[in-house]
Formats: structure tokens, sequence, C-alpha cells
């Protein structure tokens, strides 16, 4: 609910970092933005997405992987899962092209219109609840620029309970395999 609550700020920005290379990025990026902002960080260690460092920018999602079949926009820590999805997808001949969304708001309105039209679906992945975050912005942009066949993952309408990192993520469906399985829908529903 925070990314929610943070989005609904006139001129607040929202930024949700993948790894530890990109927050130090997006810290630097704030540091001399003009503006408030918010930067979210999650509890758990993040797997490194960006090794070679993190060439990031306020507003302009990063490509992390070329796919023609469907898009997967991810934030924060679902971005490792995403990639992870397009992997077990491509054995299935499925290409799925990933986006780092790391800023929520100001949303890339650019490349998730370039996504919709030349994919042709879209799904969203997020640590955080359905209503206001990450796929709500993203199904808004579709639907005013391209509409598409999407599908969000994240949490339902509810409170997450505390626990170890990875048991919640399998117990609230934000797992690769929940991920690809989205994709899959997405593609079918756009025939193939």
């Amino acid at each position: 609910e925070d990314i929610a609550l943070a989005t609904s700020l006139p001129h607040f920005t929202v930024v949700v970092p993948a790894d530890a290379p990109s927050t130090a990025a997006l810290t630097r990026a704030l540091f001399s933005f003009n503006g408030p902002a918010y930067l979210r960080t999650g509890r758990p260690k993040a797997p490194v997405v960006y090794a070679n460092g993190a060439d990031v920018a306020i507003g302009v999602a990063n490509q992390l992987r070329d796919g023609r079949h469907a898009t997967i926009i991810a934030c924060g820590l679902m971005v490792a899962a995403a990639l992870d999805a397009a992997h077990e997808l491509s054995a299935d001949g499925i290409e799925a092209r990933v986006l780092d969304m790391h800023t929520i708001k100001p949303l890339d309105l650019n490349a998730v219109a370039l996504a919709a039209r030349q994919t042709g679906a879209i799904v969203t992945a997020e640590e955080h609840l359905l209503h206001g975050g990450l796929g709500a912005a993203v199904a808004t942009a579709v639907a005013q620029s391209h509409p598409v066949p999407m599908r969000c993952v994240g949490l339902a309408d509810r409170y997450a309970e505390s626990g170890e990192g990875e048991e919640l993520l399998v117990k609230y469906g934000l797992m690769p395999a929940d991920i690809a399985r989205a994709v899959r829908e997405v593609v079918a529903a756009k025939g193939g």
C-alpha cells in the first residue's frame, strides 16, 4: 500500500530499485533531483540484476531482455523473478521482453506504449497490492495508448503476513512460475 499512497501525492516521484547497484544509482539520481521523492527498498536481499553497475535515469524504463511475444514489466525484487520467468518461457518458445520499471511515477509511458504495440501483450510483476501500484499504472497507460491483453501479478486486496521472504513470495504467488503462467495466459489471449 506504500506505493499507492506515495503515487497519489501530487508531484511526488516514486522509485523502486531492483537491486543494490540500481539502488545506489537511483539514490544518487534522486540526490540531485528537484522535488519530493519516495525510494522503496525491500526487506530481503535482492538478486543482482545489474552486475556491471546500473545505468538508470529517473522516469526511464530499462529493457533488460528483448522479446516479441509479450512484455513483462516489473519493479523491485520482482525484476529478477521476471528475468527468471522469461528464461523459463524461452524454453517453451515464448520470447518475453523484460522491462525494469524502476520509476513508478512518473511512469515511462513511451516504453509502455512501445511494448504494447511491439509485443501485443503485457504482464506486470510487483511485490505490492494490485490496487494502486505498478500494475494499475501500466493498465491505465495501456488502456489509453494501445489496449492489449494484460495480467497483473501482485498481492490481492489483503494485508500480507510477516515471515521469511521466499515463503511469502510462494504464498502470495510472486514466483517466476506465477509470472510465466500469466505470460502464457496473455499470449493465448492475443492468439499466439
